[in-house]
């Protein structure tokens, strides 16, 4: 369902484009990519000049090397368009710093400790919040949603849809349900 249309006339201003994609790779690891554009439809005045409408304000991207338990193998950051050139786009390398951790295993708040405020980019290090889910996104089809081992679906209890005490987890996960007509505790 679309949003509802407004009822006050309007000019879009500003658009902000983040994408991302994952690759299989030959070699068994993946490749999760994040790439995020800052549009203005005017010009758009900074400290270091006039940024013509259309042109970025910013065109970052990352890419995340993991393999299949979700550990980052390699990690490199790149800005092709920034508001303060000779500032903005030398932090990259800080980011393979990444390197090591597990987008499963407390990856947003470690990006925080890492590169919040002076040791990183918003952008990019806000980009990275989101590559958690799109790396569970890309194994879709490639893990079992239930896995064989009996073990409790990684989805249960991640979202409102997927709350153990839920009717989706009830019809569809029944051994996982624990809701008030559960019999399980």
């Amino acid at each position: 369902m679309p949003l509802p249309i407004q009822d006050v006339e309007r000019e879009l201003t500003h658009t902000r484009r983040v994408r991302f994609e994952g690759y299989k790779r030959a070699d068994g690891l993946w490749d999760i990519e994040g790439h995020l554009t800052d549009i203005k439809n005017h010009d758009f005045t900074l400290q270091t000049g006039v940024r013509r409408a259309g042109l970025p304000v910013h065109d970052m991207s990352v890419r995340l090397t993991i393999d299949p338990k979700l550990n980052v193998v390699g990690a490199v950051a790149v800005s092709d368009a920034v508001p303060y050139p000779g500032g903005c786009e030398t932090i990259g390398p800080a980011y393979s710093k990444l390197v090591g951790l597990n987008l499963m295993g407390g990856f947003r708040k470690k990006v925080r400790e890492l590169f919040g405020g002076v040791r990183g980019c918003t952008h990019i290090s806000e980009m990275l919040g989101f590559f958690p889910t799109a790396a569970i996104q890309t194994f879709a089809g490639e893990r079992r949603e239930a896995p064989a081992d009996g073990k409790k679906p990684f989805q249960i209890d991640q979202c409102h849809a997927l709350d153990a005490q839920s009717d989706t987890v009830r019809r569809m996960y029944p051994k996982w349900y624990r809701g008030a007509d559960s019999k399980t505790k």
